[in-house]
């Protein structure tokens, strides 16, 4: 995900500060910044731990978003870039 996508989405969730959208926004660039940072430390386990929990919670606020708003949630994916939930 370019740079420049999290500038413009920021200030375009700004006005939603605490809506599913933006939590799932802030989630998602903590996700990039870790996996950079795993990039030069690969052993940093905790910082590992972290990740997962990270990714749990965006997993669970995808799937809330999913079955309440479903354009919100296939507008959201697909700016972030990210892949949508498995279907069981």
């Amino acid at each position: 995900m370019p740079r420049n996508s999290f500038i413009y989405l920021s200030s375009m969730l700004k006005k939603k500060a605490g809506s599913i959208e933006s939590q799932i926004f802030r989630l998602t660039s903590r996700v990039v910044k870790l996996t950079y940072h795993f990039k030069t430390h690969g052993k940093d386990y905790s910082s590992q731990r972290g990740l997962w929990k990270i990714l749990g919670k965006r997993k669970r606020l995808l799937a809330y978003l999913f079955k309440t708003d479903l354009t919100s949630y296939q507008d959201l994916t697909s700016e972030l870039g990210i892949r949508r939930l498995k279907k069981n």
